[in-house]
């Protein structure tokens, strides 16, 4: 039993208030401050820029690396609200940037589906940057913020007047919090490359300029152009077959493609999140398939009476499917 050094009294006991905790223990929030933990703080930002388009309110969102290791986020949605929030009595857009959990992803009024499972919000950013300049151009005017080490440095600003709408982020993640400013552009690219099919009609701009390399993704086809890019290398059978629906305010989309190959590729998204895991979406799309393609053979006469049903694995040989489903209360 280890050795007590000192009395354990409510003395010793801490709370700490705000993003104080989040800068304490970071790894409770983004995982990690290595690499992963990095891109993390990239990812918040921009699913911020996603709830818009997916709200059908936003159609490009910009990224940049710039050369000192900030980056920005510019998106052409609806801004960040300008006004009192009630609860705090304070601006709405310093609510957004110091309240961890604070957005318009709760309780259904600004969003009915929400980008991510478990975002920890642009607060949490915040609180792991050095410093963090926010413009909300928003019904006509533009507000501006600072912030330096998760606390405002200056007042919600009003820049006066606007022709543009959405809001734009600039971040210096902390490097004495953070490990390192070793932006991967392949990884940071494939994930654009990723919302951009999941999130039909979205253009998404990509710059690093540490690099000079930049990509833009925009495809129409959503899901049906995630199916045409993963098969790009292989033979297919047929034209992508693609349904889509709602059920209980869950949207679900499914798009599928043979290739004369043997390995299934299947992929499940919740809320734009790829769940490795699995989850009930993929398990009844498996289930939904193997019944519906033996139950189709049966009408055709291609499996007899008293033939054995086709299994799962061999009505999923070859099959390239993304199944994609965006719920309210993930």
């Amino acid at each position: 039993m280890t050795q007590q050094t000192s009395d354990y009294t409510a003395a010793n006991i801490q709370v700490l208030e705000g993003l104080q905790a989040v800068r304490r223990r970071p790894g409770m929030y983004i995982g990690s401050t290595d690499t992963r933990g990095l891109h993390h703080l990239v990812y918040e930002v921009v699913d911020n820029s996603v709830d818009e388009a997916l709200a059908g309110v936003c159609d490009r969102i910009e990224i940049k690396i710039h050369e000192d290791g900030s980056v920005t986020v510019s998106d052409n949605g609806r801004g960040i609200p300008y006004g009192i929030e009630p609860t705090t009595g304070r601006n709405t857009i310093e609510v957004v940037h110091t309240v961890l959990h604070a957005g318009g992803k709760f309780g259904g009024g600004g969003y009915k589906v929400a980008s991510g499972l478990h975002g920890v919000g642009v607060s949490a950013v915040n609180a792991l940057s050095s410093w963090l300049e926010v413009a909300s151009h928003y019904r006509g005017r533009v507000y501006t913020q600072r912030y330096e080490q998760g606390r405002p440095v200056t007042e919600v600003l009003d820049k006066g007047k606007t022709t543009l709408h959405g809001t734009t982020t600039r971040f210096m993640p902390d490097v004495s919090i953070m490990h390192t400013l070793d932006y991967r552009f392949r990884t940071l690219m494939q994930r654009f490359r990723e919302m951009a099919f999941l999130t039909r009609n979205l253009t998404i701009h990509f710059v690093d300029e540490r690099e000079a390399e930049e990509q833009t993704f925009y495809f129409e086809g959503g899901i049906k152009s995630f199916v045409h890019y993963l098969n790009r290398n292989r033979s297919v059978l047929h034209d992508p077959f693609y349904v889509e629906g709602t059920i209980d305010e869950t949207a679900i989309e499914v798009a599928l493609q043979y290739t004369d190959g043997y390995a299934e590729s299947v992929l499940a998204f919740a809320n734009n999140i790829n769940t490795v895991d699995g989850g009930t979406h993929l398990t009844g799309f498996r289930s939904a398939l193997t019944r519906s393609l033996n139950e189709f053979a049966r009408q055709t006469n291609q499996l007899k009476d008293g033939e054995e049903n086709f299994a799962g694995e061999d009505v999923r040989e070859g099959l390239t499917a993304i199944i994609s489903v965006k719920m309210p209360d993930p």
